[in-house]
């Protein structure tokens, strides 16, 4: 394992020694809100110590990162494969136009999480948060899942304001007993049929055995599906017949 001392280390400096490692697993220790971390990585297993600055994971390819601190904004943005841990709180924009792989939030998101997510062939992007998330979760959602969990919030919504803008496909399914009351009508809401909750419990599973968390006392409870609604939507706006 090759060890990296991250202090004062000017990011674009960082990165290079990361990409030049021979090594298939690297720790940075005291990250401390570098950019760009990991853009484009590859075949890796990178552990970071500290604070990710914004970028984390551009255009990631297939590496598997771990940030045993929090994220800020951008985090996973056109990320095609691969696997982001995050063990606290991620900004906003985390998973912007994801294409591929999965983000794993334990804590929170901030606003526009999984903004122009979207899904080709094989691939199908998940963000599955455990927290909260802010405005515009969802914003423009053109494929992929995305899953908040909302632990610690149930008896609040888990979600800001304008949850699903533009949605014209995938799903985003929400664990609350209180919805969004200002969701568009564009936007199809029903509670999570067996077949719906047979499509995100590994996901629920795998954030759980990441985090240490009960999965039944998590699985148990309602979640809701958002869906683009087919007699009344976004996709018009978007996509010429």
């Amino acid at each position: 394992m090759f060890h990296i001392n991250a202090e004062n280390i000017y990011y674009k400096i960082l990165n290079d020694k990361i990409r030049a490692s021979k090594d298939d697993k690297i720790t940075l220790d005291n990250c401390l809100g570098q950019r760009y971390i990991g853009c484009a990585l590859k075949n890796k297993i990178l552990t970071i110590n500290g604070t990710a600055g914004n970028g984390l994971a551009f255009y990631l390819d297939g590496a598997d990162i771990i940030v045993n601190g929090n994220a800020q904004d951008a985090c996973g943005d056109t990320m095609n494969d691969g696997t982001i841990i995050i063990n606290g709180s991620s900004g906003d924009a985390t998973g912007y136009a994801m294409r591929g792989g999965t983000i794993y939030v334990r804590d929170n998101v901030g606003y526009r999480a999984g903004i122009h997510m979207k899904a080709y062939k094989d691939k199908n992007p998940v963000l599955i948060v455990g927290g909260k998330a802010g405005s515009f979760l969802g914003e423009y959602q053109a494929g992929g899942l995305i899953i908040l969990l909302g632990l610690g919030c149930e008896n609040e919504i888990p979600v800001g304001r304008f949850c699903a803008t533009g949605m014209h496909g995938g799903k985003i399914y929400l664990r609350t007993k209180h919805l969004p009351w200002d969701l568009p009508v564009q936007v199809s809401v029903s509670l999570a049929n067996d077949e719906d909750m047979n499509i995100i419990k590994p996901y629920v599973e795998s954030f759980c055995n990441k985090f240490d968390k009960d999965i039944n006392q998590i699985i148990k409870d309602n979640f809701y599906v958002l869906s683009p609604n087919t007699k009344n939507p976004y996709k018009q706006f978007y996509v010429k017949n």
